[in-house]
């Protein structure tokens, strides 16, 4: 049968029969076409919402997305410069997997770029951002977040293995978490984390002292003794009302220009000498970082925390420099000053050989004997005892037996040969007499020497029962603590002591760069096999600085025993082996 017969020409048939399979070809491409718009559409919407600033390109008829996004490294908003940023979260976080960074308001700085090939808007990952972990870790505890012990010891024992969604970080209440563990995806080798926080856990404000700072008190003040002269001249009041007019009108002459003298000179007194006499009176705070201090301000007569009343200190003496170990030294103090029971975060970690240093037995007990700070029977036998009263008693015996003798033989002479010999024994004994104060003298001498040999080859002790006999000493010893500015009431705890004495050392270079030259002969001759003659000289001329020394010491040595496996341990090494994370 032919196509005339059934009616349909061969156009007719392609017809009907090639369009439809046309148009089936084309929906493919249609419906990629009209599905990537969409996933284009969502994707662009995600991005306004979250202010992301992101390249597109799509395909079509491939149904493939492209989305160029900045990589960024942050870090926390200034806390003294943009305190409302710091406080406060951000208003519109982005919902983007692996922008969990948005929650926060930061100092963004572009380091790159990351392309995403995707097919759908829920294949979209925002790029993680690099942040110091110690700023990170500073600002949440900042906020008010609050330590995981668990999770902290389980990234240091098992780094990069430890499982995705651990808690590193609680909120306040400790129900949610604020810092876990993110999966290893975008981390390129790097520690990854993700970070959640609400309005309502923010649970500290900018009065509170942040993180890596501490707090020096001012020394107390010192009563002043009343003179003898201001008695007297309280006494003689009465007896001065019956001075005569002329002499009453000179003393006020005297006295009109002893007032202009005192107020040219007030006038003319420098207000770099004021400023320091008022921040003598006034609390310090300080930041300490990995590389030792940062910072020192003056925190004024006002307690709350802020920088309205905050003012910069010179501390270039006390920085950390190759070959002066004088910031090493306020450093280290000053970490183990501000760690106690309750501090759960700090970053710099006090050298081993200063901590090594502090646990040894470094000084003789003969030492402090010869230097008056404990008596000799509460230290163990170490010195010769010599029996000076026999010796001088077989002295006296045998001078007295040769008298005898010279006497008896005298009685036998005759009259001129006995003033003869009498002169000689005279002569014989005024002689000798010399001679045995020569004697004993270089005895003495020699025995001197001797008991300093084995006062510095004596049993050392402990840096922390040294501190202790030396506290003793300069509170009996006021005025000699006072000679050096410093005050050692009884009132005062040998921390708070060290408290005023890193006060002092911010304020004043010279009595910083002294005690610190103690600290390191003290070190030298711990590390060289013991103390020298001429370290005890020295300790001899600068006692007193060598006294307040020890009470540094032994603060470090304290610290360093009373947190061992506790989770400032854990916390500091995890700080130190990441010093970089990804945070999405």
């Amino acid at each position: 049968m032919s196509t005339m017969d059934t009616g349909y020409s061969p156009t007719d048939i392609i017809t009907y029969v090639g369009i439809p399979l046309a148009v089936l070809g084309v929906l493919p491409i249609l419906y990629n076409t009209v599905a990537t718009l969409a996933a284009l559409s969502k994707i662009k919407r995600m991005l306004r919402h979250g202010r992301l600033t992101a390249l597109t390109r799509s395909d079509v008829v491939n149904r493939v997305i492209e989305v160029e996004l900045p990589r960024y490294a942050v870090t926390p908003c200034d806390r003294f410069a943009e305190t409302e940023l710091y406080w406060k979260p951000a208003r519109q976080p982005s919902s983007i997997p692996g922008g969990s960074w948005t929650n926060f308001n930061w100092q963004t700085r572009a380091i790159g770029a990351k392309t995403q090939r995707v097919e759908y808007a829920d294949q979209l990952r925002q790029p993680q951002v690099d942040v110091a972990f110690d700023e990170l870790v500073a600002y949440l505890l900042d906020l008010g977040a609050v330590p995981d012990a668990h999770g902290w010891k389980l990234l240091r024992s098992t780094g990069l293995w430890t499982p995705t969604g651990c808690s590193l970080m609680k909120s306040p209440d400790g129900h949610f978490n604020a810092l876990s563990i993110a999966p290893l995806d975008d981390s390129d080798g790097h520690l990854s984390l993700k970070v959640s926080w609400s309005p309502d856990w923010t649970t500290r404000d900018f009065s509170s002292l942040p993180p890596y700072w501490i707090r020096l008190p001012p020394p107390p003040p010192q009563a002043e003794p009343v003179e003898p002269e201001d008695i007297d001249k309280a006494a003689g009041s009465e007896e001065g009302a019956s001075t005569s007019q002329e002499d009453i009108q000179t003393e006020n002459v005297e006295k009109t220009k002893e007032k202009g003298q005192g107020s040219l000179r007030k006038e003319s007194l420098d207000s770099i000498q004021k400023h320091a006499e008022k921040n003598s009176r006034t609390t310090l705070t300080c930041q300490i970082s990995v590389g030792g201090l940062v910072s020192a301000m003056s925190q004024g007569d006002v307690a709350v925390f802020s920088s309205a009343n905050l003012q910069g200190l010179y501390i270039e003496h006390l920085r950390i420099r190759h070959g002066k170990a004088d910031g090493v030294w306020f450093a280290s103090v000053a970490t183990a000053y501000g760690t106690t029971s309750q501090t759960v975060l700090w970053n710099y970690k006090i050298p081993d050989e200063i901590l090594n240093f502090a646990r040894r037995d470094t000084v003789p007990c003969g030492v402090l004997v010869l230097l008056g700070v404990v008596d000799e029977s509460e230290t163990p036998q170490w010195a010769t005892a010599y029996d000076t009263n026999e010796e001088a008693r077989e002295l006296f015996f045998r001078r007295s037996q040769a008298q005898q003798a010279a006497m008896l033989a005298e009685s036998r002479m005759p009259p001129p040969q006995r003033e003869i010999a009498v002169r000689d024994r005279m002569r014989r004994q005024m002689n000798e007499q010399m001679q045995d104060m020569r004697d004993r003298m270089r005895v003495e001498n020699q025995r001197r020497e001797t008991r300093i040999l084995e006062a510095l080859q004596s049993p050392k002790w402990n840096t922390k029962l040294v501190a202790e006999h030396n506290l003793s000493w300069l509170r009996q010893k006021q005025q000699r603590a006072t000679a050096v500015g410093v005050n050692v009431n009884e009132s005062l705890a040998l921390r708070d002591i060290v408290g005023t004495l890193l006060h002092r050392m911010v304020l004043d270079g010279e009595f910083a760069s002294s005690i610190c030259r103690i600290l390191d002969l003290w070190k030298a001759w711990a590390d060289n096999g013991g103390m020298r003659r001429s370290d005890f000289e020295t300790l001899q001329e600068k006692q007193e600085l060598f006294a307040l020394a020890s009470l540094l010491v032994a603060l470090v040595r304290d610290t360093a025993t009373a947190h061992e496996g506790t989770l400032s341990l854990d916390l500091q090494e995890c700080l130190r082996m990441w010093k970089i994370v990804r945070l999405g």
